[in-house]
């Protein structure tokens, strides 16, 4: 599989980006910007939490059901949300019913609630940040899962109270928050997303 895919607008992408218009969207449009706001960080980590173990082409397609069922991602909200509401999302098809992670939302809507006297949710999110590389990743390049940052981060996002936080989802929150530049060089998306 070659790295970079070209699309029928004549623009390079990171080849991942090709296979259908909704990863073509987020490729362009979000993955590797620079995301800020307690209620987008909160969205983005609950995502990723969901992701783990399916394609993510399941969460993007589900996640106007997502920030329905999960009042936008109001962390205030969501923090109250009882057993009623678990009872609730477990029998709403327009998300991933997992009890598990649903209550793994609740529980990280509490945290990000108790981390707002430290800063919030952003000063503690972006303060694992890895210095930019210099380059964007060659076509042959490893792509980590697991970096010392995200291995950091999952840690005291995890002391701090978070639940289904591990180094590989913190690392694809990493990315996907723009903390890390994760698009092949060539790829037509500006570099200098990990910009916090």
């Amino acid at each position: 599989m070659t790295a970079l895919v070209v699309g029928e607008d004549g623009l390079a992408r990171c080849a991942w980006a090709g296979s259908t218009p909704d990863y073509l969207a987020y490729h362009d449009d979000e993955w590797g910007r620079p995301v800020h706001g307690e209620r987008a960080l909160f969205e983005r980590i609950t995502l990723e939490a969901f992701q783990s173990g399916l394609a993510w082409i399941t969460i993007l397609r589900k996640r106007e059901g997502f920030r329905a069922a999960f009042a936008g991602f109001d962390p205030e909200v969501v923090a109250g949300f009882g057993e009623d509401d678990v009872a609730r999302l477990m029998a709403d098809a327009s998300i991933v019913r997992n009890q598990a992670k649903i209550r793994a939302a609740l529980t990280n809507a509490r945290a990000v609630l108790a981390v707002r006297d430290e800063g919030g949710l952003d000063e503690l999110f972006w303060s694992f940040a890895p210095p930019p590389r210099p380059h964007r990743l060659a076509a042959d390049a490893h792509f980590p899962a697991v970096t010392d940052e995200s291995k950091a981060l999952a840690k005291t996002l995890k002391r701090k109270g978070f639940a289904f936080v591990g180094p590989t989802t913190a690392y694809a929150a990493m990315q996907a928050c723009g903390l890390v530049d994760d698009h092949i060089d060539g790829c037509h998306v500006p570099a200098g997303g990990a910009s916090g």
